[in-house]
């Protein structure tokens, strides 16, 4: 189990991803008189500030051809105990629309990446704020060093927006003297981030705002238990969530002995990555949709049954299952007779392009690589990850200190170090917070849902969260109060430009049908 556990935990380790600047100090703690702020100094503890520093930047961005004049507040906020001791330090990025004249009617969404451990630089820089990395228009990483430009695909038309750095992650640091494992869990990160919006929407006067959260990979686990939390907690209640590139039940993700839950729930993204390198028979590439459509059929049927079978498959049907599954992914019928049916992502991605000495990527099966080792089990690194890495984590460091001028010394830490993470209460079974979003749901009847997938994601494939969904148990007049929205890219469907355009009408057309008549 805890081998298992391990290997869930490097499995989510996702990468899953103007002018006239007035900055400010960092600033006193609340209530310090004025003739004192100036003189003060940061309280230190092992040499480190435990107080806050905000700066503030006046830009404006053409979104769809209207200009948004908005202001960005880069800053970090003390999380305490109640009795006022700090606990920890979290880092955010919010933009605010300068010409609304009553936050009542305004959205405010709170986004964030996954991991866990990832910094929320992902969405920030590549899918929501009004800056992005520039990139190939098929998502390519250009010749560094990196270049911005504003982000035409932007929400910020539509909706304030808060990008949240959990504990460890970013800038964001536990207090000195604190525990870091405090904050790295299932149970543990939902709590402090959950407190994090707390705190932001009563210092900012947000109460009355209708409220979002788009969180990506196992940013989208996060934001199902946040649904009950933050209900249960602090009586708030959300308008909407957007899960991007979603995992809500990890059986759906674990390729381990015993469960035959991931070759099913896998297959329909082969069948895509084939499709996109030409691995098909004729009949099938000529049409992405229906080799897909047939991938799920023979999935949830046909293959389902026959895994379920065990080692008492005839020899006959087995040849027939191996027959059709090489027919859908591109694999040779004798390869996957080698993996008794169950073709492990890892070999997936290693087998596919073996012949021309290429791997395709986990978080976006349209890149490939290339491994010194051709004939070895799992590729050397995901090539998808390592195209934009470097270009997100240069432009960020650079966009920060030189156009939001936040000055700070830290290491902004893309994926930090938040090993080991507790999976409590699910220690001893797979972590699955779908029946924390139904439970929410239920409660909350006027709670929608938008999932988000990428057809090349071979992190959180497509079919899994489809499956999660079906077996969600919603009472059948709240089953359409869940949308479903595809796109031909991978994990990070927004890094394709033609994709992110239709994901920005898609996620704005949600969030503003799910804003109350009238407001």
């Amino acid at each position: 189990m805890r081998k298992k556990l391990r290997w869930l935990s490097c499995a989510f380790a996702l990468m899953m991803f103007a002018a006239g600047a007035i900055a400010q100090r960092p600033t006193a703690p609340p209530g310090t008189p004025p003739a004192q702020a100036q003189a003060q100094q940061p309280e230190r503890r092992g040499g480190v500030p435990t107080f806050e520093r905000t700066s503030q930047t006046q830009h404006t961005v053409r979104i769809g051809g209207q200009e948004v004049k908005y202001t960005a507040t880069a800053a970090t906020l003390v999380m305490k105990a109640e009795d006022g001791s700090p606990k920890a330090t979290a880092f955010y990025v919010a933009y605010t629309r300068d010409d609304v004249t009553d936050l009542a009617k305004r959205p405010l969404t709170f986004a964030y990446n996954g991991g866990p451990g990832s910094a929320s630089v992902w969405v920030h820089m590549g899918a929501f704020g009004p800056r992005k990395v520039l990139l190939s228009d098929d998502g390519h990483a250009l010749a560094p060093p990196p270049a911005l430009v504003d982000n035409e695909f932007s929400i910020l038309d539509v909706t304030d927006i808060v990008f949240v750095d959990p504990i460890s992650t970013g800038f964001s640091r536990p207090a000195p003297g604190e525990n870091p494992n405090q904050f790295h869990g299932v149970r543990e990160d939902t709590e402090w981030v959950a407190e994090f919006m707390r705190l932001y929407i009563t210092r900012n006067n947000r109460w009355g705002s209708p409220k979002f959260l788009a969180g990506e990979s196992y940013g989208t686990t996060r934001s199902a238990s946040l649904s009950g939390y933050l209900q249960q907690r602090f009586g708030i209640y959300l308008n909407g969530i957007v899960l991007i590139s979603a995992v809500l039940n990890f059986q759906t993700l674990s390729f381990a002995a015993g469960n035959d839950l991931p070759p099913v729930m896998f297959l329909p993204t082969y069948t895509a990555t084939a499709w996109y390198h030409k691995r098909l028979p004729a009949d099938l590439q000529g049409n992405l949709q229906k080799a897909l459509q047939e991938s799920r059929d023979f999935a949830a049927g046909e293959y389902n049954q026959a895994l379920m079978k065990g080692d008492k498959l005839p020899e006959a049907e087995r040849a027939r299952v191996a027959q059709k599954l090489a027919r859908l992914t591109g694999l040779t019928p004798k390869y996957i007779e080698q993996t008794n049916l169950r073709i492990n992502i890892g070999r997936f991605t290693k087998e596919l392009l073996r012949d021309q000495r290429r791997t395709v990527g986990r978080i976006d099966s349209r890149f490939t690589g290339i491994d010194l080792d051709a004939a070895g089990e799992r590729y050397e690194s995901d090539p998808s990850q390592g195209n934009y890495s470097g270009a997100f984590t240069q432009a960020f460091n650079d966009y920060i200190r030189r156009e939001l001028k936040f000055e700070i010394d830290l290491i902004y830490e893309t994926s930090g170090p938040v090993r080991p993470w507790s999976y409590e209460p699910w220690t001893n079974s797979y972590v699955n917070v779908a029946e924390t979003l139904r439970s929410a749901m239920t409660q909350n009847q006027n709670l929608r849902v938008l999932v988000c997938n990428g057809y090349y994601d071979l992190a959180t494939p497509f079919f899994g969260i489809e499956y999660t969904v079906d077996h969600l148990g919603l009472d059948p007049s709240l089953r359409n109060h869940i949308a479903m929205a595809y796109y031909e890219a991978g994990h990070m469907m927004y890094i394709h430009k033609a994709s992110h355009a239709q994901f920005k009408k898609d996620i704005a057309a949600f969030i503003l049908s799910t804003v109350p008549a009238g407001r």
